[in-house]
């Protein structure tokens, strides 16, 4: 007896869903190849950049960042030590990755990325993924997404948005929090604080934000080199200028409003600012140290309020020390700006969990190389929407040319993102990207202009 069986899937299916179960009914696919090599980050470091091919001949690349201001509860990055790339090699993790992760994968359905990054997951087990490495594991996972998509015909965006969230298809595109100013590890100059940033907050799309970051960032440049000389106008490890012979973080503010006035913009209206203190990087044995003063926590509060008073800044990242729950806390409690976790949550399901109990931030950093897998970087988010925090998807300071952040972010909704300075191709290939999404989809997206913090609820 033979049954037959009529299905319609446009009836019940959104347009991405449709081809996802026309593929599945007409062609099984599976992993049948897997391959890392190691290759240099924007720093001359090395990393990794697997391929995930598939057996249709699809093929998805990968190519992992790596952080200098790294929290002390990241996921591990596996290095080889020794004498060779000054003890960074990463020759170990690429082998991880040609002998027991493709072992474990070959034949393996790559249209389930929670299937895939579980088996990834049980694979290593260990405390931080120092096993396989994190990096061996994320180059992977992230491989695997961008296959899946290009065996779809569909962009990575809109594959992680329906088939791994599970969200129709709505884009929100982000505000780009651009780092014009370098300082703290990224840069040798006299600065404590890290990051200091633009919101092109007055635009009315990513083309239009994009624009007025490169302008002030051009104008800023030229600010620059009037007043300390060619030495200010050097480009430190995310694009941001070095700015050489600024003292202080009032220094460097006072000098990005110049440019942002320069450039035919207003401050407030059309460009707020933020900025990245990554605080550990300045604590000692219970002290804060920068712009020559010793501060304690309640002093530094005070320091970072009187910061607001002066400039528009909208939004504070990593404050305190990595540890620093309650101070945390004591900061949201006494101000109105967005106050990001990035080395206190590590993009950690859990810890951003304990962070949310403890009201210790309101927005969080997403790395997906702090966690090393795609959809555990989705859960952090989802943890943090789920109690109305922000999320900004960030870059890191070792990058590559690898776009994936940029349609994660849109994928996501989440309206932020932190991808450097307009310079540079390994930030510029971010901005480029989201240029081309917007372009993709014809300018039927979203962009969250003063309401950064909050669009997010709407997607």
């Amino acid at each position: 007896m033979s049954i037959e069986i009529n299905i319609n899937p446009s009836s019940f299916l959104s347009k991405l869903e449709q081809v996802i179960f026309l593929k599945a009914v007409i062609q099984v696919v599976e992993i049948a190849k897997i391959k890392a090599m190691e290759i240099l980050d924007s720093r001359g470091n090395p990393t990794l950049m697997t391929r995930v091919t598939l057996s249709d001949g699809t093929e998805g690349i990968a190519k992992v960042p790596s952080g200098a201001s790294t929290g002390e509860n990241e996921a591990v990055e596996l290095r080889d030590g020794g004498s060779r790339y000054l003890g960074k090699g990463v020759l170990q993790a690429v082998a991880n990755v040609n002998t027991t992760i493709y072992e474990a994968l070959k034949g393996v359905d790559p249209l389930s990325q929670n299937d895939i990054d579980k088996r990834l997951l049980e694979l290593d087990p260990s405390k931080g993924k120092g096993k396989l490495g994190a990096n061996a594991i994320l180059s992977v996972s992230m491989a695997t997404a961008v296959a899946a998509a290009k065996h779809l015909g569909v962009e990575l965006f809109e594959y992680i948005r329906s088939n791994v969230i599970g969200k129709d298809a709505r884009y929100l595109q982000p505000v780009p929090m651009s780092n014009v100013i370098n300082g703290g590890a990224h840069a040798g100059n006299d600065l404590a604080i890290q990051e200091f940033m633009i919101l092109p907050v007055g635009s009315k799309s990513i083309v239009e934000a994009i624009q007025c970051l490169s302008e002030v960032y051009h104008h800023l440049g030229k600010i620059l080199i009037t007043k300390y000389g060619r030495m200010g106008k050097h480009v430190g490890d995310e694009g941001g200028f070095c700015g050489f012979g600024l003292k202080s973080s009032h220094d460097a503010f006072s000098e990005i409003v110049n440019a942002i006035e320069a450039a035919g913009y207003e401050q407030e209206k059309d460009v707020v600012l933020g900025m990245d203190a990554a605080a550990s990087g300045f604590y000692k044995d219970g002290a804060y140290t920068l712009d020559g003063k010793s501060l304690t926590s309640g002093e530094l509060i005070d320091y970072y309020i009187d910061l607001e008073r002066t400039f528009p800044i909208r939004t504070v990242e990593d404050p305190f020390d990595e540890h620093a729950f309650d101070e945390f806390a004591e900061y949201v409690k006494k101000t109105d700006v967005q106050v990001v976790t990035d080395d206190l949550t590590v993009s950690n399901p859990e810890i951003v969990k304990k962070a949310i109990d403890l009201k210790a931030g309101n927005a969080l950093l997403l790395k997906v190389n702090q966690i090393g897998s795609v959809t555990e970087a989705i859960e952090a988010a989802k943890v943090a929407f789920a109690a109305d925090w922000g999320v900004v998807v960030s870059h890191r300071s070792g990058e590559t040319s690898d776009t994936f952040i940029a349609d994660l972010a849109v994928a996501l909704g989440a309206g932020q993102i932190k991808t450097g300075g307009p310079a540079r191709s390994d930030r510029v290939e971010k901005y480029n990207r989201l240029l081309e999404i917007h372009s993709i989809l014809d300018g039927k997206c979203d962009y969250p202009s003063t309401d950064f913090r909050t669009a997010w609820r709407k997607f």
